[in-house]
């Protein structure tokens, strides 16, 4: 049979199949995705689990026109593919190209940008909201949502105010029973049993005046077809039930839908990860995190850890293995999960709660009101802080210091290696008065001998790392490598000293005063926003306690950072040891 992929390079060329040609485009599309992502790397088994849907929607709606929102977007790589950008996708989250979600200003197929969960449902509605009010009452708007993010507080307040409106909206749910971690939570109970006919409560979503279809089978192209074509004629909020399996059409996908979320690279043809062969490669941050917590949690009765619905990523799976009734996965709920945790440490529980870094953003006045506010010792552990790399502008996590340090009450602290990670972990659980926020990155450091002993950090304490005499680095957190590497180049003058200065809140304040009363310069370093950053906290400083000396700050500059490396995104902000080289050889001379 002719290849079919090929000729589509806009969903009105799809248009023009006959519905007979179908299943085998689907076949197609299945098999470039994985050619593609084995290679490239990517997520993969969310974008399989939605090829027939995907290959649906654009047949039956008339896209752009219609529009169409990918709830997080994990799972839009067909929807790129069949949307122009098939000869493009094989630079997918490389620097330069294809983001890895969908984005607005890459393609008028992508009507909203998404990257975090749960935003689908609002957006579109909204949008329905606005073809009503334009006049424009046969535009269709469609969100495509999971069962884990449905589970979201901020889906549900979408689908309360959507059921009280008669906007031209349709809903619909793509329920694979996992989102990267297995979905949790009544409603994934809920939906379990509506899957087995065992459900005999009313419908959640025809109580919240949604005309519900459902369940039927994701992977069945006609009968996907066919309920759309139905629903076309539907008015009102509309809400359809599909039933799909994450990694369709890869064994090993089907079977570990966790590790296959995305895999690394892979064998295209046997569907295996390639293996890292060095046995020395030293632990990730998160590792380290899970290991240390179940090692304190053990010691300790009334350490507890919460994530919201990123066991896996976060390593608190290991606590969840070892200590289940002290491990919670609360689902795709921040919020929920800082003010659960603000309710057990007023109870003299020590929780740790792993949120990613651009995740906490969800949960702001959470932190304010519901922890700070009230001076409450819960322990927040921000991965994935600084740049997170192929991921992009939604993921990237350099605003946390920025947005907490202005907060009372909080202590912020930022680890240069695993080691101190461990020991700001063992250090938080002894009588904090407050609640304090310990940022690390995703990735790996340095190997760390597991039997060495805790040690306990006095807060508000930094460290100088390297003397010299004419200009002091002050950074914060694991870009400190990068300057101990840049300064190599110096050492024969001594002209550079450099302080980890561990703490953004409180300050080292007598160690400043040395470095300012010492040093000509000052130079600080961070992987966060300038603005209102680390650097600025610094600045704060020096204009409280009548310093002039020249200050030069390093960070992330005030734009949204894309996609690429961690490497390839530090050199182009300057944040990489040969750049800051430069900068240093310029202050020097």
């Amino acid at each position: 049979m002719k290849k079919i992929l090929t000729t589509i390079n806009s969903p009105a060329d799809l248009r023009h199949l006959s519905k007979d040609e179908l299943p085998h485009l689907a076949k197609e599309l299945r098999e470039f995705i994985i050619n593609i992502v084995a290679a490239k790397e990517g997520h993969l088994g969310a974008s399989l689990g939605v090829v027939e849907l995907t290959i649906a929607l654009h047949y039956v709606f008339n896209t752009p026109d219609d529009q169409l929102i990918w709830d997080v977007g994990h799972q839009a790589y067909g929807h790129k593919i069949l949307t122009g950008r098939r000869d493009e996708f094989h630079t997918n989250r490389q620097m330069g190209g294809l983001s890895g979600f969908p984005k607005r200003d890459e393609s008028i197929y992508d009507a909203f940008g998404v990257g975090h969960a749960s935003t689908s449902i609002s957006a579109a509605l909204g949008m329905a909201i606005a073809s009503q009010l334009h006049g424009h009452f046969e535009k269709h708007h469609i969100a495509v949502i999971g069962d884990a993010s449905i589970a979201s507080g901020m889906a549900f307040e979408g689908l309360n105010h959507a059921g009280v409106t008669n906007a031209n909206l349709l809903v619909i749910l793509n329920d694979n029973a996992i989102g990267i971690d297995p979905s949790v939570g009544a409603l994934k109970q809920y939906l379990t049993n509506v899957k087995k006919g065992t459900q005999k409560q009313d419908n959640i979503f025809e109580a919240l005046n949604f005309d519900y279809s459902g369940p039927i089978d994701g992977h069945d192209i006609f009968k996907v077809i066919s309920e759309l074509e139905r629903l076309k004629t539907v008015n009102g909020p509309k809400f359809l039930h599909v039933i799909t399996t994450k990694g369709k059409g890869l064994k090993q996908a089907e079977e570990n839908q966790v590790k296959y979320h995305a895999p690394g690279k892979f064998d295209a043809e046997t569907g295996d990860v390639f293996s890292k062969s060095d046995e020395n490669i030293p632990p990730k941050y998160q590792d380290v995190f899970g290991i240390t917590l179940v090692e304190l949690a053990k010691a300790n009765k009334n350490i507890v850890g919460i994530t919201p619905a990123m066991p896996t990523g976060s390593s608190l799976k290991y606590m969840m293995e070892q200590i289940p009734d002290r491990a919670f996965d609360v689902g795709i709920a921040e919020q929920h999960a800082v003010t659960l945790a603000a309710g057990m440490a007023t109870q003299g529980l020590i929780p740790f709660c792993n949120i990613y870094s651009t995740f906490l953003q969800r949960a702001y006045d959470q932190v304010i009101h519901d922890v700070a506010l009230q001076k409450l010792p819960v322990i927040f552990c921000l991965d994935r802080a600084g740049l997170v790399g192929e991921d992009g502008a939604t993921h990237h996590g350099v605003f946390d210091v920025s947005y907490l340090r202005c907060i009372p009450n909080l202590i912020i602290f930022a680890p240069r290696n695993e080691i101190e990670l461990r020991n700001m972990m063992y250090t938080a659980q002894f009588g904090l008065k407050q609640p304090i926020a310990i940022r690390y990155p995703r990735g790996r450091g340095i190997t760390i001998d597991w039997k060495q002993p805790f040690e306990k950090i006095e807060i508000g304490t930094g460290v100088r790392l390297k003397e010299g005499k004419n200009i002091a680095v002050l950074s914060i957190g694991t870009i400190s490598k990068n300057v101990t590497e840049a300064i190599k180049n110096f050492d024969n003058q001594n002209a550079i000293a450099h302080y980890d200065m561990r703490f953004i809140k409180p300050l080292d304040e007598a160690l400043l005063h040395q470095i300012f009363e010492k040093f000509n310069q000052i130079v600080t370093l961070e992987d966060n926003a300038i603005a209102g950053g680390f650097g600025s906290a610094i600045l704060e400083f020096a204009s409280a306690n009548n310093y002039n000396n020249p200050i030069k700050i390093l960070g992330i500059p005030d734009t949204f950072i894309e996609h690429g490396s961690i490497d390839e995104l530090q050199q182009s902000v300057g944040l990489d040891s040969e750049s800051l080289s430069v900068i240093f050889s310029k202050l020097i001379s």
